[in-house]
């Protein structure tokens, strides 16, 4: 089962009970990407209150053993540096959610250096790592003692469980969205973080990749999406296996 809404995540009334074992999402940087019907661009304080209303109203919707897995920046330099990662965390410890790990993401694209300070000098260099994170915070309980059927193959779980991951980003062009994520993020994140038939849910749905990936994996899923336009390009990747 697959359900994609044409809706805002901030809106508490959105879902009314708990429901969510699994969320996977990458919710808007804030760096100035041209998404339609965001704002991308907040003041940092604001982006920051955006973020802490977001993450109450999906704690609220996550079941006691629910799991969030947040791809999230680093850091960033767009309009200021700032502490992103450590700030969001931080952020998700104060609404409720148990921190329990951090993966650190290796795109491996070092073409988004944007700003080398001042060259070959120490007066004002900048440091630019070309990672980002994805958190791995829960509910109220880590261990879940409901087995289910669980479809990570042991090699999976060993590669996986190292707090590196590898692997590139995804074409923009190819996609048709300013920012989508591959589609081996979710992959991973469902297939170790879940059972088959739990519920995966993503509020930043975007272009569709985490219900498409969670279909596949014979989760269920739902996604939300504020925007028009997206709604319609992830109700059409996921149209074939929405309507098997």
């Amino acid at each position: 089962m697959t359900e994609i809404i044409l809706g805002d995540t901030l809106d508490i009334d959105l879902f009314q009970d708990e429901f969510i074992d699994l969320t996977v999402t990458s919710p808007p940087y804030n760096v100035d990407i041209k998404y339609g019907s965001n704002k991308d661009d907040l003041d940092y304080d604001d982006y920051l209150k955006f973020t802490s209303k977001w993450l109450t109203n999906v704690y609220q919707w996550t079941k006691s053993t629910g799991r969030l897995c947040l791809n999230i920046p680093l850091d960033k330099n767009k309009g200021g540096q700032q502490s992103v990662g450590a700030d969001i965390t931080r952020i998700a410890k104060e609404v409720g959610w148990k921190y329990h790990s951090t993966i650190i993401w290796n795109e491996q694209n070092i073409s988004r250096r944007t700003a080398w300070g001042s060259w070959l000098s120490a007066s004002a260099p900048y440091v630019i790592a070309p990672v980002e994170l994805i958190l791995v915070l829960y509910k109220d309980v880590w261990k879940r003692n409901y087995k289910g059927i669980s479809d990570v193959s042991r090699d999976e779980f060993m590669q996986w469980t190292n707090g590196v991951w590898t692997f590139n980003g995804e074409s923009k062009k190819r996609i048709g969205h300013p920012a989508p994520f591959p589609q081996e993020l979710p992959y991973r994140c469902i297939k170790l973080f879940s059972y088959v038939e739990d519920m995966v849910f993503d509020p930043f749905l975007g272009s569709g990749t985490t219900t498409l990936v969670a279909d596949k994996l014979n989760r269920k899923a739902i996604g939300v999406e504020i925007d028009q336009g997206y709604y319609n390009l992830a109700l059409a990747r996921n149209a074939q296996r929405i309507l098997r």
